[in-house]
């Protein structure tokens, strides 16, 4: 048996000594008339790599194509993740203000301040940065990885003003954040944004199945600067998640995501939302897919999740026209299994192993493995 074969071995033996997260308590207190709430968490990963080097977070675009040397096997532990926020709520004559600001330390790749959340919302009005309205975590399976899976509809965090009566909200977003025009090969072209990112969420929960569906449209623009003109392509996207519970104990978990100028409302996935055609100097939108699927079991006092996400871009039309190289990521997959345990509350602990590919326009791909464990103290 080989090194790796032991070690993935090893890993799914120990998964009986897991981590579930659970609801934590926080700190409150009363300011005047409004209600303060401290809460956060310390977190520690460790983290072996059986071949590339996958970063702080497993990323697909650090995998080494076959036949690509480099070194195997990386020991790493951070506290990254690690991360505290402030929530405040206010009675006024017509409604509760509430306001919420959080970070963690993940700036920069890790080690600095990060501001994640920064956010007011009064009668379903909502101002500030926090996860665009395009995604749902309904499709969302746990994972010790910060990241967690490809594919699925983004969760990141950018600014916006939002809307939101009853499971219906409508958004205004910041379209700088979630990628821009690549103009490989194309000089004196620069992307630019002159409007902003719409999106459409509608979610509805139900004591057994809940779904989310929601739609983007946004305007893709680029500067050329040779001949003082400028082009511009309609993007759009749209996405479902849904949960299902199959048993108190089961539940199955997934997403989609479709567009052509997605972009980087596709999680982690690997496209660009559009390119520029070097020999027309058009703007043209990039064809993205990806999803997600997963299911989770409860046990005792954990859950064991089995996760599976798939990115996927079209970059063809691009590659034919000279705009972007043979090299380029086209295709991510990624795949977990952990075990998550909380033996008291607030007190979480969890491994995992995961296994991630990349492949590039020319058919070239490969694949590594990650093992990861961590411990989560929360307040």
């Amino acid at each position: 048996m080989n090194n790796k074969v032991k070690y993935i071995a090893a890993a799914i033996s120990f998964l009986n000594f897991g981590i579930f997260t659970t609801t934590a308590s926080a700190i409150g207190f009363e300011a005047g008339d409004t209600q303060v709430t401290i809460k956060g968490y310390g977190k520690l990963d460790l983290i072996y790599d059986l071949d590339a080097k996958l970063g702080n977070a497993a990323s697909n675009s650090a995998v080494r194509l076959d036949g690509e040397t480099g070194a195997d096997g990386h020991f790493d532990a951070h506290a990254f993740q690690t991360r505290i926020g402030l929530q405040t709520d206010t009675p006024t004559e017509a409604g509760n203000l509430k306001t919420y600001i959080e970070g963690d330390f993940w700036g920069n790749g890790g080690g600095t301040l990060r501001l994640r959340h920064a956010y007011g919302e009064w009668n379903g009005v909502l101002a500030g940065q926090t996860t665009t309205n395009f995604t749902s975590f309904l499709g969302f399976t746990p994972t010790v990885d910060f990241t967690g899976q490809v594919g699925q509809p983004n969760i990141s965090r950018h600014a916006q003003l939002r809307y939101t009566y009853q499971g219906l909200s409508v958004a205004i977003e910041d379209p700088s954040g979630l990628g821009g025009v690549t103009y490989s090969g194309v000089a004196d072209v620069e992307a630019k944004s002159s409007l902003p990112d719409l999106t459409l969420r509608y979610e509805r929960a139900g004591e057994r199945f809940s779904y989310a569906t929601s739609v983007l449209v946004r305007q893709l623009e680029a500067y050329n600067a040779v001949s003082d003109d400028e082009d511009s392509e309609l993007g759009y996207g749209a996405s479902l998640a849904a949960k299902l519970r199959l048993t108190p104990t089961i539940s199955v978990q997934g997403s989609v995501v479709y567009g052509e100028g997605v972009g980087g409302y596709l999680y982690l996935g690997p496209a660009a939302p559009a390119y520029v055609d070097p020999r027309t100097g058009q703007v043209d939108a990039i064809t993205a897919v990806g999803g997600t699927l997963g299911m989770t079991v409860n046990a005792g006092q954990g859950s064991y999740n089995l996760a599976y996400g798939l990115g996927q871009a079209d970059w063809d039309d691009a590659y034919d026209a000279g705009a972007v190289g043979a090299d380029r990521d086209d295709k991510y997959q990624s795949f977990y299994l952990n075990y998550i345990w909380s033996p008291v509350k607030n007190v979480d602990y969890g491994v995992e192993v995961s296994h991630h590919t990349r492949e590039v326009v020319d058919g070239r791909d490969g694949a590594a493995t990650r093992l990861q464990m961590m411990a989560k103290y929360s307040f």
